[in-house]
């Protein structure tokens, strides 16, 4: 009976130490694809969305306290939407290039961004 209260002790303490480890974790929203925020926007206005792309050539204007650009969806190249961000200006931040953001679904065209992160450059050259 010792061997068996061991074991219910050990499998309530890893348990225990799993729920403590991941506490305060937002396990809850993955990525969205930008063609997933466009198909159907009515059910992401005024919601926190992370989604991912790249910025559209031709579409980067950066003025003194915004930047605006058009995101393009990485997978089906058509699908796009508008970006505002407001923050600091982050490294490498160019047209053409992959980024992830995490912001507010203003309306079904438009993102207000409150973080950007940039893509890895590739090490390799086709």
């Amino acid at each position: 009976m010792e061997k068996q209260q061991k074991t219910i002790a050990a499998i309530l303490f890893v348990t225990l130490v799993a729920v403590i480890g991941l506490w305060g974790i937002d396990l809850s929203q993955g990525y969205s694809m930008v063609s997933e925020l466009t198909n159907d926007p009515q059910s992401h206005i005024g919601d926190e969305v992370n989604t991912m792309g790249n910025i559209k050539n031709g579409t980067l204007q950066v003025a003194p306290g915004i930047i605006t650009f058009l995101l393009v969806d990485v997978e089906d190249h058509v699908s796009e939407i508008q970006v505002e961000y407001t923050g600091d200006l982050p490294a490498n931040f160019a047209e053409g290039q992959g980024i992830s953001l995490s912001g507010t679904m203003v309306s079904a065209q438009k993102i207000e961004a409150h973080q950007i992160v940039m893509g890895c450059p590739s090490k390799y050259t086709e």
